[in-house]
């Protein structure tokens, strides 16, 4: 009897430090993952700047960063909002030069076609619109603005919750950046995306840690030069 009762009391207690080694294991990686989120927004609030900040200042491009298009090729309210930012940017002169970034990866989707023509639409040259079609993430975005552009100093424009971890892989990449929020709209299903962008943040922080190649990579296309080389 004094043998088994020895026996669960022993075998109770490794049960018990194999719990709490878990729940501490626990714990640390979610400490983790909070501190790495807010390390990410921290160390980049600053290089989110307002019009009237940027307004003296010159880029080698405006990077507008793809977002989801609907039914007859129109821009979805979220991409039209960081169209719309990003021609008024490039209206006041802040660069001459509007890159184009997002997923043309299938031929039933496109969205930089979209993204060009909307602003074709509102007047601006075909000549100073490119077009990044293997955009198929931020980082893959960053990465071929760099490598594939050859732009060095580069103005975002996204949504703001979307800026903090675009600005934080440009800087990891070495590029001179800041950041221009589109507007402020309480957009459906925001805090599906607020989530995600908390996962991501995460990912692209320890992805920009070994900065690896972009998934499609090609012949530089210099961002001084015409646009509409990228046509396709």
């Amino acid at each position: 009897m004094k043998s088994k009762f020895l026996n669960q009391y022993f075998s109770n207690k490794w049960m018990r430090r194999i719990v709490s080694f878990f729940i501490i294991l626990t714990l640390l990686a979610i400490s983790t993952f909070i501190g790495i989120n807010q390390y990410v927004i921290a160390s980049t609030r600053s290089k989110i700047l307002s019009i009237e900040e940027v307004k003296n200042q010159h880029y080698d491009c405006i990077l507008v960063l793809g977002a989801g298009v609907w039914a007859g090729n129109k821009p979805s309210p979220m991409l039209e909002d960081r169209l719309l930012k990003g021609i008024e940017l490039y209206e006041i002169h802040v660069s001459n030069r509007l890159l184009m970034s997002g997923d043309h990866g299938r031929a039933d989707y496109d969205e930089v076609n979209v993204m060009k023509n909307y602003a074709k639409s509102k007047g601006i040259s075909a000549s100073d619109i490119f077009m990044d079609h293997a955009g198929f993430s931020t980082y893959d975005s960053l990465y071929r603005a760099s490598f594939i552009f050859k732009a060095k100093k580069i103005l975002i424009v996204t949504q703001q919750y979307h800026l903090y971890r675009a600005i934080y892989i440009a800087r990891q990449l070495g590029l001179d950046v800041n950041g221009v929020a589109a507007e402020t709209i309480n957009y459906s299903g925001q805090w599906i995306r607020d989530l995600r962008e908390v996962l991501a943040r995460n990912k692209d922080f320890a992805k920009s840690m070994f900065l690896p190649k972009a998934s499609i990579l090609g012949a530089p296309i210099p961002i001084e030069g015409d646009g509409n080389v990228t046509n396709d």
